[in-house]
């Protein structure tokens, strides 16, 4: 689905040629065998069991010991109704933040105030995301568009038993909707301001006794909105288009097999992120006075293309009390990114561009690329477990891990034409490998104990290599990083009431170890030694008797040693991995979902995070660009930055929505849908200063309108961001006050089938 980049009325045509073609497909999807032809029940007003996989075995979400937020389609449909991709997940559940420098193709989230800032092609996250069984490690992979889901699990805190390597925050997982024998779908289709529109369909259901089949697929746009003054061009910048498929098939011969295999690739143009050149105020974290988040002046290129693909196939036989599950996974991708880093154009250009004055000039251009050639990932898992009705529940199993990746860094002549005049090549190659097993023991009806162990060995060979640019040739440069090591949790829990329980949870988890090689303007790589955590939480479960009210809750602390951090850009305009002696963390989380009336049901969430770097003898570069840096600096002018609380974690995240509905006729209801978002101040970098933060900020979306045949067929109008607020998200600090802007309010309608 491709569409221009000029707005006119036909966006809204091919959105509603989109509508009648998807509505006509569930139409005729409709006169298909169905197991199920009864009329649906009405909705009853009392909260429905959650069920999840969080310890790779299904359970009800409050019998599960574990700091948790699960994310229904419901919520996902409505946050991301405007494009947005997986950054909607930034504080929508408590303890969790996510931001970019890189656009729509690499998201970095953060739990409990621990996160990566790194923007090459190969950093690590302490998050770890996993699709369908399936970590996606490298983080052009975590951008995969959401849809066609069941559910997002947020599981915080370290997942060093059953996730192993690189989840010492948490793990986000992904559940998409899995083939039935029954047939099911919908169609979505809808049209905003920015030309924003979004189409979304899936079908699925019995191809014979033994098969079932599900397609999804997903089609987003967005008009060019940002002018280039320098260039003249309009609606130049920020749009994209973005595609998706997942081919899913059931096999079950009978009751001891079954299998599922899964296709899905990702198709993605566009622009990069948009960079504005000394947007900042010097002295604070506000926008220069005349800021205009649609007019940008840059002389430098933009654009961004990316593809992924993958497949992985679930297999689980079983043999009377045992269950015996193999998992095989494959990913691909390759991507081309290209901005003007610097954000405007370079002062030195004469004469200077008529009527700019010197607002978008920048000491010195910046104009760069990173690309992925190659990025080839291959996972496999065998599990072994009991019956979980047993009194002792257990699991064993192993893992193995393969990542092969190739990258290129290019830097451009902007005042020449943009010719190439920097190269650097990266090669990558991670093998892991993992034992583990955990335990369930119930010992009385009221007193349980969970226990777990992983012992995992990680090897790393990564070669960098520049031809062009900077000094001249250099490399190759290497590093073997190799690492072996224990992680593991123990649970005791309490069934302190009929519908309450208490859990007391110590867990431990690591990074693996880490290497940056963006030698694009410096001579040497940097090689970071695994991290590691231990945490102590403290939490309770509890559902009313009527079940119309869920809540949950819990205190944590956390100690983390030698933490991977990026030292990113400032005064040396190089990017260095560090670690941290020693970091503090604590806080407290809850969730809340309740039926206030048989037609009002509203959902809250919050989180308080502290976190604190204690290590006197660690300091980074400060700023390049010109800012008021609040830390001390050592004797060679670097900022100490002891006691600094962690970039993009934000002290405060709390999260509502409400849904009232007015019943109409026999099978119709209006509604009325809101949510809002808010997180509190936070710093971009290591070392503090006044101008590189973002303000608090609170985020609030709509959605009116009207559903009928028992909900299958529904229009509502939305708006995103409907207070229009403007705020800073991010910043590039080696060269000027460069500052990532949020997206503007948008407004839209859309109309949904259901079979």
């Amino acid at each position: 689905m491709t569409f221009g980049n000029t707005r006119t009325p036909r966006r809204l045509a091919i959105a509603l040629h989109i509508a009648a073609v998807l509505a006509a497909g569930s139409a005729v999807a409709q006169n298909a065998p169905a197991e199920n032809t009864g009329t649906p029940p009405p909705k009853t007003a009392t909260l429905q069991t959650i069920n999840v996989t969080a310890e790779k075995r299904v359970e009800d979400m409050q019998k599960v010991p574990i700091s948790m937020t699960v994310l229904p389609a419901e919520k996902l449909e409505a946050f991301g109704q405007a494009g947005d991709g997986v950054l909607q997940l930034a504080s929508r559940a408590p303890s969790v933040y996510a931001e970019t420098s890189y656009g729509r193709e690499f998201p970095r989230f953060y739990i409990r105030g621990l996160g990566n800032s790194d923007f090459d092609l190969n950093a690590s996250q302490p998050v770890s995301m996993v699709f369908d069984d399936i970590v996606q490690e490298n983080p052009i992979l975590k951008g995969f568009p959401l849809f066609d889901l069941e559910q997002v699990e947020v599981l915080r805190g370290p997942q060093g038993t059953l996730f192993g390597r690189n989840s010492p925050a948490g793990v986000i997982k992904f559940e998409s909707r899995k083939p039935t024998q029954e047939t099911t779908g919908y169609a979505r289709v809808s049209y905003g301001s920015l030309g924003t529109a979004n189409a979304e369909a899936a079908l699925g259901g019995a191809l014979s006794p033994n098969w079932s089949a599900r397609v999804s697929a997903l089609a987003q746009h967005r008009d060019g909105w940002i002018d280039n003054a320098y260039t003249g061009e309009k609606n130049a910048l920020g749009g994209y288009n973005d595609r998706a498929i997942r081919l899913q098939a059931l096999y079950k011969a009978s009751e001891t097999f079954d299998a599922l295999i899964n296709v899905h690739a990702r198709w993605l143009d566009g622009s990069a992120m948009v960079n504005r050149a000394n947007a900042i105020e010097l002295g604070g974290p506000s926008f220069v006075p005349g800021f205009d988040r649609e007019t940008v002046a840059q002389d430098g290129n933009n654009r961004q293309h990316l593809f992924t693909w993958g497949s992985n196939l679930h297999m689980n036989w079983h043999f009377g009390d045992l269950t015996f599950t193999s998992i095989t996974g494959l990913e691909r991708a390759t991507t081309y990114s290209l901005g003007d880093v610097d954000g405007g154009y370079d002062a030195s250009e004469t004469p200077a561009t008529p009527g700019l004055g010197n607002r978008y000039t920048t000491p010195f251009y910046s104009e760069t690329a990173d690309a992925l050639p190659k990025d080839r990932q291959i996972t496999q898992e065998f599990r072994l477990a009991n019956d979980p009705s047993n009194q002792l529940k257990w699991q064993v199993g192993t893992y193995y891990f393969d990542e092969d990746i190739a990258i290129r860094n290019f830097s451009y002549d902007t005042l020449n034409n943009h010719v190439l005049n920097g190269d650097v090549s990266q090669a990558q190659r991670t093998k892991a490998w993992a034992i583990f097993g955990s335990a369930d023991y119930s010992f009385t009806d009221t007193f349980d104990v969970r226990a777990g162990a992983r012992y995992s060995h990680d090897k790393r060979n990564f070669t960098a290599t520049r031809t062009l640019g900077f000094t001249g040739p250099v490399g190759p440069l290497t590093s073997d990083p190799v690492d072996a090591r224990w992680s593991g949790d123990l649970t005791g829990t309490w069934a302190v009431a009929a519908n309450t329980n208490v859990y007391a949870r110590i867990a431990n988890g690591f990074r693996a170890p880490s290497v940056q090689g963006r030698i694009n303007f410096s001579n040497s790589i940097s090689t970071a030694k695994p991290e590691t955590i231990t945490s102590y939480e403290l939490g309770v479960k509890t559902t009313s008797d009527d079940n119309k009210v869920r809540f949950n809750a819990d205190v944590y602390k956390y100690n983390m040693h030698n933490q991977q951090l990026t030292a990113v850009g400032g005064a040396t305009n190089v990017t260095q991995l560090i670690n941290a002696k020693k970091t503090e963390g604590y806080g407290a989380e809850f969730d809340l979902e309740a039926y206030l009336s048989p037609n009002l049901i509203v959902t809250a969430g919050g989180s308080y995070n502290h976190t604190e770097l204690k290590d006197p003898n660690l300091a980074v570069a400060p700023c390049g660009g010109g800012c008021t840096v609040l830390d001390p600096l050592n004797s060679t002018g670097n900022a100490i930055i002891d006691g600094n609380p962690l970039p993009n974690a934000p002290k405060w995240i709390g999260t509502f929505t409400a849904r009232y509905g007015i019943p109409y006729g026999d099978s119709g209801e209006f509604f009325v849908y809101t949510d809002w978002n808010y997180r509190s101040e936070v710093n971009f970098f290591l070392y503090d200063s006044a101008e590189f933060r973002s303000k608090a900020f609170l985020e609030g979306g709509l959605r009116v309108g009207y559903n009928w045949n028992f909900g299958k067929r529904e229009v509502a109008l939305y708006g995103r961001n409907i207070t229009g607020k403007q705020v800073i998200t991010g910043g590039i600090d080696f060269n000027n006050r460069t500052a990532f802007v949020n997206d503007p309010r948008v407004v839209g309608i859309e109309f949904r089938a259901e079979l």
